[in-house]
């Protein structure tokens, strides 16, 4: 038997995310409501997937995942009524060492820096260990507006 772990890929399916953050909040009623504010700015043309050890909550005050080969990663969406999904699969990884316990992800509007739009649990938590990598499989993030 070998000593070396063998390197694993993670396939989540159904990660739902309903909690807007503040700045969505704030942002979509301003939009919606005003012509003041963000109303004027331009929205965003990218969007980011990003993974936390902690609940982001919806002021951002998570811990997100830093080094290690870590970095916030592409993610398109489709719409349909008030259901949002991710159009591709999502790929984080290989880690170049531990990431630790990856609990939730978010949706930002820049890879770093930029401001949280959504967030949610992982529908199970994951230990990410030298060499693994983690995956959004298409039609399986879902971001809804009820």
């Amino acid at each position: 038997m070998s000593a070396f772990a063998k390197s694993q890929t993670f396939n989540y399916r159904r990660i739902q995310m309903a909690a807007a953050s503040d700045y969505t909040e704030n942002l979509a009623l301003k939009w919606i409501l005003t012509t003041d504010g963000p109303a004027a700015s331009a929205r965003p043309t990218a969007w980011y997937l990003g993974l936390y050890t902690t609940d982001p909550t919806d002021a951002d005050t998570g811990t997100e995942v830093s080094g290690n080969g870590y970095t916030r990663e592409s993610v398109a969406f489709t719409v349909t009524t008030d259901t949002a999904e991710n159009s591709a699969t999502v790929t984080f990884g290989p880690a170049t060492a531990s990431w630790g316990t990856v609990t939730h992800v978010g949706v930002f509007d820049a890879v770093t820096g930029g401001e949280l739009l959504f967030h949610g649990a992982l529908t199970t938590s994951k230990a990410i260990a030298t060499d693994d990598s983690l995956q959004v499989t298409a039609g399986n993030l879902t971001i809804t507006l009820a």
